[in-house]
């Protein structure tokens, strides 16, 4: 994936918590992983960085980790 492709990532409810969308898609491994980049300054949520694991996510929403950005769509 290039860095200036941004990938929509469907979720069935309303609302997504940061370290739940890392992990669906895909940008990290486990919810160790998601904490220490979150509490470390290098996620960035609607292009700011977020230290907020429990961050609430909703469609339209953008996260950048690792040069990759999703964004939150409707209809998982």
């Amino acid at each position: 994936m290039s860095s200036h492709e941004i990938i929509d990532i469907p979720i069935r409810d309303d609302m997504i918590r940061l370290g739940q969308l890392l992990k669906l898609a895909s940008l990290v491994d486990d919810g160790v992983e998601a904490t220490e980049l979150i509490k470390n300054g290098l996620v960035k949520v609607n292009g700011e960085i977020d230290e907020r694991r429990g961050r609430q996510l909703h469609p339209g929403d953008t996260v950048t980790v690792k040069g990759e950005t999703v964004r939150i769509a409707t209809g998982g």
